[in-house]
Order: structure tokens, then sequence, then C-alpha cells
């Protein structure tokens, strides 16, 4: 009779125990559903994060000093008409220098937001593996993206808006009065740089930068993700990558 007792408190404690091991896998697996996105969670996600990094980007750049008091964006002198700078503020013409450098920032900011909607364009046109693809990649993966998508679409955009805003700003007059005085001194190079097709350059370059610092808050600051699914996503991306 004992033995018999003791058999079935045996079976009793297995099958308890059983259950435990049972539930604890049934809630590991949910706990695991709910931690993993799926592919839809992912592609929003994504898309929400690269809306919010270039809509904060070009709209920051837009702004009056946007580039100018940016020193990671601030558009300088052409690396071939350094010599005209140093010239010129040898001659005691700094303040043309300083008028071309103001003005050549003040039409990339006049500029900066018309890539907003091109950006747009270009996270619509994602496909899922674009998505993973960034999600999972470098900390820089949906700018390279950006760069090699949209690099030509922001050349022709920006173009004649650049063009346009620096004779608004008399950069064109500004630029043509350095150049004319720099190029009457005595055995100095003949310099004739493309202002437009620079300050175009210089002004996508300066979004580029933008997006890169604003894409890494995302993939590194829980605070940067402003939404629950995006706080989902990102968390698991860092996981994934580790």
């Amino acid at each position: 009779m004992f033995k018999r007792i003791t058999q079935v408190f045996s079976l009793s404690i297995y099958l308890i125990l059983t259950s435990c091991a049972t539930v604890t896998q049934i809630t590991d697996g949910m706990s695991q559903s709910i931690l993993t996105p799926s592919s839809t969670e992912i592609n929003s996600a994504l898309k929400e994060a690269l809306e919010q990094a270039t809509g904060i980007s070009t709209e920051r750049l837009h702004l009056k000093d946007g580039y100018l008091s940016n020193l990671d964006v601030k558009i300088l002198f052409p690396p071939e008409a350094k010599q005209i700078e140093s010239t010129l503020r040898s001659l005691g013409l700094g303040s043309m220098v300083d008028q071309v450098i103001v003005s050549v920032n003040r039409a990339a900011e006049d500029a900066a937001i018309e890539a907003k909607p091109i950006f747009e364009s270009a996270i619509k046109q994602m496909s899922i593996q674009d998505v993973k693809n960034i999600l999972l990649g470098e900390n820089n993966a949906a700018t390279q993206y950006f760069a090699k998508t949209t690099s030509d679409s922001l050349t022709a955009k920006f173009s004649p808006i650049i063009e346009t805003s620096l004779k608004k700003v008399d950069a064109t007059k500004y630029w043509e009065d350095a150049t004319t005085r720099y190029n009457k001194v005595p055995f100095v190079k003949k310099v004739n740089t493309d202002l437009t097709g620079y300050v175009t350059q210089k002004a996508i370059d300066g979004l580029f930068i933008e997006i890169a610092k604003e894409e890494l808050k995302i993939r590194e600051q829980v605070t940067a993700r402003k939404s629950a699914l995006l706080q989902k996503v990102f968390g698991y991306a860092e996981k994934e990558r580790k």
C-alpha cells in the first residue's frame, strides 16, 4: 500500500514538473514572439525612422545659419580657391571673403528643404530587402543608401535653386569680384571655379552628414526612438547586430 502511494506521489510530482516546463516553454515562446518584430513591423519602423531622420536634417539645415553656424557642414572656399582667400585677406579684403562665405551658405540653406520630398520618394521605393539590409547594416547604412539612390536627383533639384540663391544673395557678384581681384595679383595662377557646382555638391554632402548623425542617434539612443514600434524594432536590431 505504501509503495502504491509512493508511486502515485512520484507520478504527480513528475506531471507537475512536466507541466511547469511546458508552461515555461510556451511562455518563452510567446515572449520571443513578442520581442521579435514581423517583416511588416520592421518595414514600417525603418521607414518611420528614416522619415524622422531626413525630416529633422532638412528642416534644421534650412533654418538661417543652418549651414553657416554648423562647423560640420559649413561651406568654405573651394580647396583650389583657398589661395584666393588668403591672398585677399592679406590685402585687407577680408570682408569681401566673408561675404562670399556667408552668401554661399545662405544659398545652401535655401535649397535644403527641397531635399525632403526626394528623400520621401526614395523611402517609399525601398524594398523589404533594402529595409532589412539597412536595419542590420552599418551605423550609416541608411545614409549610404540615400547617397546611392538620391544624389543625382538632389543635384538636379539643387543646382537651379543654388544658382538662383547665389544670385539673390549676390554670391555670384561677390565671387566674381573676389576672383577678379585675385586674378589681378601678379604671378598668381588664375582661378575660375564653378561656384554653383561646388556649392551644390557641398550642400548635398552636408545633408548626408546631418542624416548620418540622426541615423546614429536612433540606432544608439533609446530616447531618440519616438514610438513604441521604433523601440521594439531597433531594440531587436541591437541584439541581432551583437
